[in-house]
């Protein structure tokens, strides 16, 4: 197993196969946007595949495939097919916003998917178009499908938007837990533009738990894993539902048991999402370097101890160029 200079072992590969999306959140991607990669810059699906098969040869067990929106992808099933049939791979999941989950659920449980993440900001469709610019009927329906094509984990990610989503927090509580679905509340961080975090817009998990503490109580759950990230998981009462808390803001010491790298879909290694850095591994690659072992060496020794996200942070490039 491979560890970084801070001790914490490394085995979570988290690959962007796109920047493309079907929507246009706000806290994703700027307004106004245009810097899709041209079609020869992104990834083949072998590419992609060496690259993971040289991340299994030195302990990588865990991969997610983002976006963008990966869905956009016509092959997409056939990457999620290739990865999980690399001899080591232990846990398979995909990050998306749903939009087109109805029509592959099956093809990817087929694949070796096992575990969906669903982005899902609100189920009011006025506010949800507000946020996304896209229609919350069809996300509804590919979790749907999901759940109906028997996937291990299906998780909602939410994210908070102060003033904007605050009222949504109980109605997807309360879906979630109807379908048994763990859900999560995310903060928001400054992903596409600094600008698009100040203290109009931002709310911490620790005020959302209070809030939610006076409809109900928060139970620690210790022990429920449902992935691999960092959320910390309560059972919901009298709702019943399981809600983790992402608080990359204002939870200390947030990132001492961080485990991964992410592969943008453009083939750079970024150690960190909230710090500058990258190492170009397709440029090595597509010029003859055939083993990408050295560059993912690199990156886990280049991970910093912490993300800057609360040191008036300015992101290079926003979130859907560098992957869920």
């Amino acid at each position: 197993m491979n560890a970084d200079s801070f001790g914490r072992t490394v085995d979570y590969l988290r690959i962007s196969v796109t920047d493309r999306c079907d929507e246009r959140c706000l806290y994703c991607m700027p307004e106004g946007y245009r810097g899709w990669v041209q079609r020869d810059d992104h990834m083949t699906a072998d590419e992609i595949i060496r690259v993971a098969e040289a991340a299994t040869r030195l302990g990588f067990r865990k991969f997610r495939v983002t976006g963008g929106e990966p869905l956009v992808r016509a092959d997409i099933a056939e990457i999620a097919r290739r990865l999980w049939d690399l001899p080591g791979v232990q846990t398979l999941g995909i990050s998306t916003n749903g939009t087109r989950l109805a029509s592959v659920a099956k093809d990817l449980k087929r694949a070796g998917v096992r575990s969906i993440n669903v982005s899902l900001d609100a189920l009011a469709p006025e506010l949800y178009r507000r946020i996304t610019g896209g229609r919350v009927e069809s996300v509804l329906a590919g979790i749907d499908a999901a759940l109906g094509a028997g996937f291990e984990v299906i998780k909602i990610n939410c994210v908070l938007m102060r003033g904007i989503n605050e009222g949504e927090v109980l109605p997807l509580t309360r879906y979630a837990a109807e379908r048994e679905m763990p859900i999560r509340f995310i903060e928001l961080m400054p992903v596409s533009r600094a600008d698009v975090l100040d203290r109009s817009s931002f709310l911490s998990v620790q005020e959302l738990m209070r809030r939610l503490e006076r409809e109900g109580m928060l139970l620690p759950l210790p022990d429920f894993r449902p992935g691999h990230g960092p959320a910390k998981y309560y059972a919901y009462e009298p709702i019943g539902a399981k809600v983790g808390f992402i608080g990359a803001l204002t939870t200390r010491g947030f990132c001492e048991t961080c485990n991964k790298l992410r592969l943008t879909a453009d083939g750079k290694l970024r150690p960190c999402l909230g710090r500058h850095g990258e190492i170009d591994l397709l440029g090595s690659l597509r010029a003859g370097q055939t083993d990408p072992a050295g560059p993912l060496l690199q990156a886990i020794a280049n991970k910093p101890e912490n993300h800057e996200f609360a040191a008036c942070y300015e992101p290079g490039r926003p979130m859907t160029a560098i992957g869920g």
